[in-house]
């Protein structure tokens, strides 16, 4: 057994392909998966809100969480005040129960949000990267976008080294027009950033 990945606030699944290729189980958490424990092969999809879910008690390999960012990120910062202080503190609230079960795995961990709130309201993230910093990852490449992208990292949590490619496409994440699913596909994870952090990291777990 190499130990299970979490990762929380998580629809795509994105971050936990490769190690779901490596052969590792992998547990992903959101309120759009469907309500309970839904397994199909070593992927676990889990509907529930994380505020009031508690994680198996097993062994960890490593764990993520990307809070949603709507009530966070810097570039909404022009709505915080019509949308009042319940709603960021809710979201903030969420972080911080992202924060006690990434804790608690005892595993190396990271947790994903944009430039926003999180800087001044917690701390300065550990690290700060664009998509197109990890394009090379990929085969093609690809991921050849801007989009500023804060980390919070703890126990062990290893950054993996650049492998940047021009970054052509520009900032097309927040050029994309309206639309039900917008925020969903804004907050996909980078595959390129998703093989680049298992690479960095698998590599001390076995």
């Amino acid at each position: 057994m190499k130990g299970i990945v979490l990762s929380l606030c998580d629809l795509t699944g994105n971050m936990v392909k490769p190690w779901l290729e490596a052969g590792y189980e992998c547990w992903i958490v959101d309120t759009q998966h469907s309500p309970g424990e839904n397994r199909d092969g070593n992927l676990v999809r889990v509907g529930a809100d994380i505020r009031y879910w508690l994680p198996p008690r097993v062994e960890y390999a490593i764990a993520f969480a990307f809070p949603p960012c709507t009530n966070l990120a810097g570039s909404g910062a022009r709505w915080f005040a019509a949308k009042g202080p319940r709603v960021i503190g809710e979201s903030m609230m969420l972080v911080g129960a992202c924060m006690e079960v990434l804790c608690w795995t005892g595993a190396p961990w990271m947790i994903d949000n944009p430039v926003g709130l999180l800087s001044t309201r917690w701390r300065t993230p550990e690290h700060i990267f664009d998509p197109c910093d990890y394009g090379g990852y990929l085969d093609g490449p690809g991921d050849a976008y801007t989009k500023k992208t804060c980390l919070w990292t703890g126990n062990g949590f290893r950054m993996p080294p650049l492998r940047p490619v021009a970054p052509v496409e520009g900032s097309r994440i927040h050029l994309m027009p309206p639309s039900p699913d917008r925020a969903n596909r804004r907050s996909e994870t980078p595959m390129g950033f998703a093989r680049a952090v298992f690479e960095a990291n698998a590599e001390v777990l076995v």
